[in-house]
């Protein structure tokens, strides 16, 4: 048997001499190791693994933790473990069709990419390498506001649909500067993240002493060096900067700084979808943000029912958190979102093997997804119903 450091020494031509000692050798090695042994994950949670074992702790830990106990990070996942299948047989599936519209933009099957920030921590091509991975899928990004690439840089990189995520800081110039920057860029909506008056205390970024990196959408406009009094650089920085007066009323505001349609991203509540719709928005995601903001707040899957019902059909509802397999897809979709949005996944994707981990992610997902329409009996994306799952709620209301 040949052995793995034989292995990857022949991988890279690399012929050891005796003057060589082996032990220098071994960070080289492992990381050549994990290349190989990257080479063909068969399913979204094996990035994350390896992704683990290549970041650096700070980094790994930015990307995957959760805010507090990090109840809601498991239970983003775990909601959806919970609620099972009622597949149809005997339907002709010999094709099945997984593209849609959002906001009257096609794409290949209703799999977006999320906001994430900062994706440099992850691959020197950052936001680049996934805006191509995204556009490569026909699928839509939404290019976070902390991004690491400009969001004139992105747009340069290739052609597509994106949005473009807004926070609203004390200096409400800087968002009138982005936004109108936005759109002379192209990106064809804006999501609003609304969930963020202060920042959630994700207490793995307090004891590794997080550093913010300069955010490109932020030269020349803001400074994010920052000395924190102690733990997290990111916690310091939000708190001197995040507009926590933002209300409903400034929904209005910033309809009346630009023509492009409104996403509200954060809503988890039957009142708060009202008071979207009331105000105007074009359409809803609910997120409860990675479950970094507020622990014990719901598993998004398990907050969408109310808010598609209230919402009627009226605006899109679409849904982030926790999205892991094709299977999550599916069931999102039965309960009545219109899409999901990708995050976590599309960064360890990204981490070890740049924007072809992101199309590798994005193709496990769609096919994941294609693979559970044909044997739930749904060749279309609207033959899935409601009736095709069951929640713990319905299971609750059969024992009644």
């Amino acid at each position: 048997m040949v052995s793995v450091t034989s292995l990857l020494l022949s991988h890279v031509s690399i012929s050891v001499t005796n003057s060589t000692h082996l032990s220098n050798l071994r960070p080289l090695l492992f990381m050549l190791y994990l290349t190989i042994m990257a080479e063909d994950p068969v399913n979204v949670n094996e990035f994350q693994i390896l992704a683990k074992q290549i970041l650096p702790k700070m980094y790994y830990d930015f990307y995957s933790g959760g805010a507090e106990d990090q109840h809601t990070l498991k239970e983003n996942v775990e909601a959806f473990q919970r609620i099972t299948f009622r597949p149809r047989v005997l339907v002709d599936v010999s094709r099945i069709t997984m593209s849609t519209t959002i906001l009257g933009y096609n794409i290949s099957a209703p799999i977006m990419i999320a906001p994430t920030s900062m994706h440099k921590l992850a691959h020197p091509e950052g936001e680049i390498a996934t805006a191509r991975a995204a556009a490569e899928s026909n699928t839509i990004m939404a290019l976070s506001f902390s991004s690491t690439y400009s969001l004139e840089e992105v747009a340069a990189s290739c052609d597509a649909v994106r949005f473009f995520q807004l926070y609203v800081y004390k200096n409400r110039d800087i968002a009138v500067t982005l936004v109108k920057r936005a759109e002379r860029s192209g990106y064809k909506a804006i999501v609003l993240t609304v969930d963020t008056p202060r920042l959630g205390r994700r207490e793995a970024d307090i004891k590794n002493k997080l550093i913010v990196p300069q955010m490109k959408n932020l030269e020349g406009l803001l400074s994010t060096e920052v000395v924190p009094e102690r733990g997290s650089g990111l916690e310091t920085f939000a708190k001197e900067t995040l507009d926590d007066t933002l209300s409903w009323k400034d929904v209005g505001w910033l309809k009346s700084i630009t023509n492009l349609p409104i996403l509200v991203k954060g809503i988890l509540t039957r009142e708060d979808a009202i008071k979207a719709m009331e105000v105007g928005a074009a359409g809803i995601i609910v997120s409860n943000h990675g479950a970094r903001q507020l622990d014990y707040s719901p598993a998004t899957i398990s907050a969408l029912e109310e808010v598609v019902e209230v919402v009627g059909g009226r605006i899109p509802v679409l849904l982030d958190g926790g999205i892991r397999r094709g299977t999550d897809v599916f069931k999102a979709l039965a309960l009545g979102a219109q899409a999901v949005l990708v995050g976590r996944p599309v960064i360890f994707g990204l981490a070890v093997k740049g924007e072809k981990g992101v199309g590798q992610v994005m193709k496990m997902l769609k096919d994941e997804l294609e693979l559970t329409m044909a044997l739930s009996g749904c060749p279309t994306l609207k033959h899935i119903t409601r009736s095709h799952v069951r929640t713990q709620s319905d299971k609750l209301r059969s024992m009644l």
